[in-house]
């Protein structure tokens, strides 16, 4: 099935002050929004302070619609790929598939700075999106943080994927029917190279109904580095002397016992 996109522009809102989600999300990050679209993204947008991210540098980022941020371009890609692939296209995403929100039912994208634990931070918002084609049968709602951990050294940021609900994971367009199966979600991040140590992807991506509200291994009960059900938390770590070098902590194999999966009695 083939699609057609644009890059859509972004329209200031009032901020919500104190509005509060279910789950993990976390609140605010929502002063501004991508307008209704499929496939679309933001220009540039500032994220206010250094992301050192595999050795390259960035202030600013593109917000996508389908569940992602890019560094070097906006991104309309509506299938996931694996974090493996060498696509040269820096990525970080929370939930990797193809989000429509031009249904009315459907909320929209929104994004901004804030603060956590005292700590400048950049979000974006998946609150309550449907799926391809225009459908909003089914919602999901995610979320990226973007911690600034200067302190720590320069460059250094956490990166938090939080999830509330999670209905669909595939878009028509990408094999899925209804919300299921086919070319499913992925999640995690790369530099784009293909090379060992420059990508991550959370385990169940790409599988049909691995990440789905009711399944066994469900992300609403997923955490990783944090004890907060439906959060994941990467802190990505600049190590001397070697130029570059980085340490993202959660996904060495010592640390992947800090991956949980909890279920409601």
């Amino acid at each position: 099935m083939e699609k057609k996109w644009i890059v859509l522009g972004v329209t200031a809102v009032l901020l919500t002050a104190g509005s509060v989600q279910g789950g993990a999300i976390r609140s605010g990050f929502n002063s501004s929004t991508l307008d209704r679209t499929d496939d679309g993204s933001t220009g540039l947008v500032p994220v206010g302070f250094d992301l050192n991210f595999y050795g390259d540098t960035y202030s600013s980022l593109y917000v996508n619609n389908n569940g992602n941020v890019t560094f070097n371009a906006a991104m309309s890609q509506w299938t996931p790929f694996n974090m493996t692939t060498t696509t040269g296209k820096p990525i970080i995403a929370p939930f990797f598939a193809d989000v429509d929100t031009r249904a009315a039912a459907s909320g929209v994208v929104q994004f901004g700075m804030g603060v956590v634990d005292s700590h400048n931070a950049f979000g974006v918002n998946w609150i309550n999106v449907g799926y391809y084609n225009a459908r909003a049968d089914k919602l999901n709602s995610f979320q990226m943080v973007l911690i600034d951990r200067s302190d720590r050294a320069p460059g250094d940021f956490d990166i938090e994927f939080n999830f509330d609900k999670i209905l669909w994971e595939t878009g028509d367009a990408s094999g899925g029917a209804n919300g299921f199966g086919g070319q499913s979600a992925r999640i995690g991040f790369t530099n784009g190279t293909g090379l060992a140590g420059t990508f991550f992807e959370l385990e169940g991506s790409g599988i049909a109904g691995y990440f789905l509200n009711g399944s066994l291994t469900e992300l609403i009960q997923t955490s990783l580095n944090s004890d907060v059900a439906g959060r994941c938390v990467f802190s990505v770590e600049h190590v001397a002397p070697a130029p570059g070098a980085l340490l993202l902590s959660g996904i060495g194999v010592g640390l992947l016992g800090y991956l949980r999966r909890r279920r409601m009695l």
